[in-house]
């Protein structure tokens, strides 16, 4: 077991895009396990949009990092040591914690993962937060039916690519909006969506081939362009499930985007009884762990469900990778790979 416990931190708070010099790494001692906890290795850190907010000192649902605290993310790996009597050295776990090396956890926060049911990755995306995600949403808020049009933004995305499918699989028409042709290939080939809109060319065209007779739900992952040229296409008694806006993840509070259109005219919400919902899925996803993790299992058992990973090698390139995320440079589900 190493020495030291390498870990990176927060160095500053982000003005707009994160930048290299916003973060620190460091080696520091290793944790020591209390009564009742485990020592996790890291094998697998989980890089997500939602870590944006959390570098800002602003009001949210959750606490932001402190300067000079470690970045947080979920992490899968394996116990080092345990002083926890359901945990054994070499099991298997989600609910490591931060941007590092080792962590020291409850028990009682881990989830025993079985490596034969599929790759401990999985536990932080398709079969993760990620995933529960796009199924929490779905079930709660989308409630897509068969014959209705589903468009997912960021369709090739950790959490697109799993609600889109999911869609398909409840009988709905899949539509995935995703930058560039091979990602659009990759949610149309191995994904099987139905269509595929490229968000670098003409929306508004795409939407209406893709789209002829309207919308039903629109999962939405972006916001900006993407949401002005959708949010006119709904039809009546539409379902908007508000995931995320990465888009708007740099702007500050309250000021528009760079270059964005100007805000959807809401009025028709009334006029077509639509239904706008955010919703966080530690809210009520993670009581609902086992009857999702069981049933996607039996999709991907089925043949009913893919995914793609995008997998970086080593800690040091977590900044880039994750800077990378909110540019849209990722392609799939985006981890960070320990040794």
């Amino acid at each position: 077991m190493p020495d030291t416990n390498p870990r990176i931190l927060l160095a500053r708070r982000p003005r707009g895009a994160p930048v290299p010099d916003d973060f620190r790494l460091e080696e520091a001692p290793l944790p020591e396990p209390a009564e009742g906890e485990v020592l996790v290795r890291h094998r697998f850190l989980s890089l997500d949009p939602y870590q944006r907010g959390r570098m800002d000192d602003a009001k949210s649902y959750a606490k932001p990092v402190p300067i000079g605290g470690v970045m947080e993310c979920q992490a899968v790996g394996q116990v080092a040591a345990s002083r926890h009597a359901e945990f054994r050295e070499g099991d298997w776990v989600l609910g490591g914690f931060g941007w590092q090396g080792f962590s020291a956890r409850p028990g009682k926060a881990l989830i025993r993962l079985d490596p034969a049911e599929a790759p401990p990755s999985t536990a932080l995306g398709v079969l993760g937060m990620p995933g529960l995600t796009a199924w929490v949403g779905l079930r709660d808020i989308g409630e897509p039916k068969e014959g209705e049009t589903v468009v997912v933004s960021a369709a090739s995305g950790a959490v697109g690519q799993v609600a889109g499918q999911l869609a398909r699989i409840a009988g709905a028409r899949a539509v995935g909006i995703a930058g560039g042709a091979a990602k659009c290939d990759f949610i149309l080939r191995e994904l099987a969506f139905d269509a595929a809109v490229d968000h670098r060319g003409d929306l508004d065209a795409q939407l209406d081939a893709a789209c002829p007779g309207g919308i039903d739900v629109y999962w939405e992952n972006v916001g900006g362009a993407v949401q002005a040229a959708v949010f006119p296409r709904l039809n009546d008694f539409g379902r908007m499930v508000m995931c995320g806006m990465i888009a708007q993840y740099n702007t500050a509070p309250g000021a528009a985007a760079a270059g964005a259109p100007p805000g959807p005219n809401l009025g028709p919400v009334v006029r077509k009884r639509l239904r706008i919902q955010g919703f966080i899925v530690g809210d009520t996803g993670w009581r609902r762990y086992r009857e999702f993790r069981a049933e996607m299992l039996g999709h991907i058992g089925a043949g009913r469900l893919r995914w793609k990973e995008d997998v970086v090698r080593g800690l040091a390139g977590a900044p880039a990778a994750f800077i990378g995320l909110l540019e849209g440079r990722n392609f799939g589900k985006l981890v960070v790979a320990l040794d």
